[in-house]
């Protein structure tokens, strides 16, 4: 490969990159990569390196990488019409298909599928329609969004304020006075370690109850969570929590949104995580999965019941004032349709369920017993291992001494691609639906090393 000289400078003079130490950067003293191919599970960088994605971009390549068939179809359909817009009763072949694929896939109960472009802009049509929902049902005082601490919903406004990380609040004003926070479902964490998991599923649902005491049921339009929380540390709930917690809101008459972001579309070794726990959303966000990033879509999945209601409203006020310009657009659409087709033809689903089982068995054996491992966790190809200093009491690591970070580093010089999640000494494993069993247990063996690296 011939090599621009000129990249790395024009990278660190140029291009202002997201979730990164700007000043360390633009120093030279924040190591950087440029990524040149991929295929399968791996990535490969323009100086030659070979790495085994395992976290598959940002959870985000779930048919793993250079798959012709989505490549063709983007090309095919930006030759024959590259962009036409969705508004006032627009649309395009591909489009209208891949909305009917995203339903056939969903829970029953789903009406329709608004389309944009990323998880944040996503969730941010979702609150608007949650607010436009309950002006048009003459309950305008019923507009706080109850979101949960370490949830990730994205970076914008009102999506960063759904987020419950501190990193995506401070020195923003954030998070915006409409958002209130709930008990994480972080059953490691819990504050009283004699709580068993109906226990603490228990006093999670009591906390959601208080919190609505507090604030007022008719304060409050809608609760978002992930099914299975990502960023936040790659955490399962315990078993019955969405069950507990669908009821309080069934009770208070919240709606809940649930963030399917990451675990939509095969994800968990189901179609939808709302599968998977047995919750019935009012509305789903869906981004990530829907083209395994091969290009920007997202997409809100919104119920009959609120689809009757939105219906309603533009019969009184006429049309709903809402669009992007790149809503539905159509390139994104065809990556859409031929990703889609590609995880019902390889049946990816079925895999993510099986190996990600097996992944997280080799990781349990490859790590579990050490010393300063807290936890083996997972849910189909959805892993994280987390690290303390003392097992037998869960203390923590101080932050200072960057356990986390130098894990990831020490996995990485391995040729395996993991994720420093925040808040904790958490590695995140997040690989291509594709993976093998002998990948999954190449990632397990060279963690094994890293640890013994790190922490003896």
């Amino acid at each position: 490969m011939l090599k621009n000289d000129q990249l790395d400078a024009w990278d660190r003079e140029n291009f202002f990159h997201p979730s990164t130490h700007l000043a360390e950067f633009a120093r030279g003293n924040v190591p950087q990569r440029v990524v040149a191919g991929g295929k399968g599970c791996h990535i490969e960088d323009r100086d030659g390196n070979r790495l085994l994605d395992a976290f598959a971009g940002l959870y985000c390549v779930n048919v793993g990488y250079g798959r012709p068939e989505i490549a063709e179809a983007i090309a095919d359909q930006a030759r024959e019409l590259a962009y036409y817009h969705a508004y006032v009763g627009h649309g395009t072949e591909a489009s209208i298909t891949l909305a009917k694929m995203v339903l056939d896939r969903a829970p029953e109960h789903m009406s329709k599928v608004y389309f944009g472009l990323s998880g944040s802009d996503a969730n941010e049509t979702n609150i608007k329609l949650v607010w436009y929902y309950n002006n048009i049902l003459g309950r305008p005082e019923k507009k706080k969004i109850i979101s949960r601490w370490r949830g990730y919903h994205g970076s914008g406004l009102m999506t960063g304020s759904l987020t419950g990380l501190g990193l995506f609040h401070k020195k923003f004003d954030l998070p915006l006075s409409q958002v209130v926070h709930t008990e994480a479902p972080y059953f490691f964490r819990r504050d009283d370690l004699s709580m068993s998991e109906s226990d603490f599923v228990a006093h999670c649902a009591a906390e959601l109850e208080a919190l609505i005491e507090r604030e007022g049921a008719d304060t409050i339009a809608a609760m978002i969570g992930e099914p299975a929380l990502g960023t936040g540390g790659l955490v399962p709930p315990p078993e019955g929590y969405w069950k507990a917690i669908q009821a309080v809101l069934d009770k208070h008459d919240i709606l809940l949104i649930a963030d399917e972001v990451v675990t939509g579309f095969g994800r968990l070794g189901t179609m939808f995580g709302s599968e998977h726990y047995g919750i019935r959303p009012d509305i789903i966000t869906i981004a990530k999965g829907l083209t395994s990033a091969y290009a920007p879509l997202s997409g809100s999945i919104v119920s009959d019941k609120v689809w009757k209601v939105l219906e309603q409203g533009t019969d009184e006020n006429g049309p709903i004032g809402h669009g992007w310009t790149y809503s539905a657009h159509p390139i994104g659409a065809a990556a859409g349709v031929a990703n889609l087709k590609l995880i019902d033809e390889l049946d990816l689903v079925r895999n993510a369920g099986e190996t990600g089982a097996y992944f997280k068995k080799v990781l349990q054996d490859a790590v579990g017993g050490h010393a300063n491992v807290g936890d083996v966790r997972g849910e189909g190809l959805l892993c994280a291992v987390e690290f303390v200093e003392d097992r037998d009491s869960r203390r923590f690591f101080d932050p200072s001494q960057g356990v986390g970070a130098r894990l990831n580093a020490a996995l990485l010089s391995r040729g395996i691609i993991s994720r420093a999640m925040p808040e904790g000494d958490i590695l995140g494993f997040a690989p291509p639906f594709c993976l093998t069993r002998d990948e999954a247990d190449e990632i397990a063996g060279k963690l094994k090393d890293a640890v013994a690296e790190v922490l003896g």
